[in-house]
């Protein structure tokens, strides 16, 4: 049985037990959360939504708030003497782990 979520412009496949890394969500450490925008749902045939399936839940359970490692975005101009602009970035995220899909 699995299901696919839709969170933070992303669709997400996700299974019971399963651990997945999302956008940040606004929620504290070990709080639940309910994904109510099931794009769609299998157990023995596929469901599709239209947008979304009515009538499915996916149950998560935060883990943690963190962020990634530190990518470094490097822009430079070819050419034009000192054209160029180093900066980092670390992208915010939300661990959880799906504790059930209620169809």
């Amino acid at each position: 049985m699995y299901a696919i979520i839709e969170t933070g412009g992303k669709q997400i496949r996700v299974e019971e037990g399963s651990t997945i890394f999302v956008e940040k969500l606004d929620v504290q450490e070990g709080e639940a959360v309910v994904f109510d925008k099931v794009v769609a749902y299998c157990n023995r045939s596929l469901r599709v939504g239209t947008p979304y399936v009515k009538g499915v839940k996916v149950n998560a359970k935060v883990e943690k708030q963190g962020k990634a490692k530190k990518i470094i975005v490097y822009k430079y101009k070819a050419k034009k003497g000192s054209s160029h602009r180093k900066q980092g970035h670390r992208q915010p995220y939300t661990k959880l782990t799906i504790e059930s899909i209620e169809a």
